[in-house]
């Protein structure tokens, strides 16, 4: 025990620790339990029944292919946009810096409306993807689109301050020894931010697998071809349907875990095998 709290350098900290674990229970834990008890009301036979429907498993696939490849669209741009605002000044830099932010503020909703009215067949952008056969409002496409505008920030914020502390004397260094810039890149700066671009990659697929307002008024919300399954989820609530909701939220939440989990372990070993 008094191992324990030599390593306590701030004063307070078991009182700090007590009040953490309290409003982690509230906020979290409590919550989490309520959707096991709720869900446990139909058996484990009944909670099948929901989750393996035709209906649900298509919105899952829906949400979850989508939210994937968003992540994969914003771990690129969202590192070519971190390099070009940390690596080379001109005139606007602090205007884009400032609209990367812009999807943190912008109403989900009103996102969403936006996008539809851009993309739609008959919108500002849309009619020229029309005209060559791609249609991007209420298909899968259109939910791709919507969840990449809400998740680039978070990759971006994440890489950004990493590839700041990246010295350029460092490149300067291999480009001197003969590498070239692939070289360069692939050897000496994607291996500093590529936990940090993991971490952004996790944060921008968990945000994207519960995204809902902005994804519902772009994704035309056919079943089996462009519903989620938080719309679904929304559906059972409508019709008094608790347990059935709480059913797919949790499936939705065990997947989900899942896969975080997995992009976490990813992450540790990548920084294990850069800390060699």
């Amino acid at each position: 025990m008094s191992s324990f709290k030599a390593h306590s350098v701030l004063p307070g900290f078991n009182l700090a620790l007590g009040f953490t674990l309290l409003y982690l229970s509230l906020i979290v834990l409590i919550p989490l339990s309520a959707l096991f008890v709720n869900t446990a009301s139909l058996g484990f036979g009944g909670f099948w029944d929901v989750v393996t429907g035709d209906r649900v498993l298509a919105s899952l696939k829906v949400t979850f292919l989508t939210s994937f490849a968003a992540a994969v669209a914003n771990a690129f741009f969202g590192l070519v946009v971190a390099w070009v605002l940390v690596r080379y000044s001109f005139p606007g830099k602090r205007i884009i810096d400032a609209l990367v932010d812009l999807p943190f503020a912008l109403p989900t909703a009103v996102a969403g409306i936006v996008l539809a009215t851009l993309y739609a067949p008959n919108g500002w952008l849309g009619q020229y993807f029309a005209e060559l056969g791609i249609k991007i409002a209420y298909t899968p496409l259109g939910i791709v689109v919507a969840l990449t505008f809400i998740g680039l920030p978070f990759v971006v914020r994440t890489v950004q301050p990493v590839l700041e502390d990246v010295e350029a004397e460092v490149e300067e260094a291999a480009a001197s020894l003969g590498a070239g810039r692939w070289d360069v890149f692939r050897r000496v700066i994607f291996p500093a931010v590529a936990p940090a671009l993991l971490t952004g990659f996790s944060l921008a697929f968990a945000r994207a697998i519960g995204e809902y307002g902005s994804v519902i008024f772009i994704a035309g919300n056919m079943p089996y071809i462009s519903e989620i399954t938080p719309l679904l989820i929304i559906a059972k609530l409508e019709q008094y349907d608790y347990a059935g909701a709480t059913a797919i939220a949790l499936a939705m939440l065990l997947i989900s875990f899942a896969l975080l989990l997995a992009i976490n372990g990813l992450q540790w070993w990548s920084s294990r095998r850069g800390a060699r």
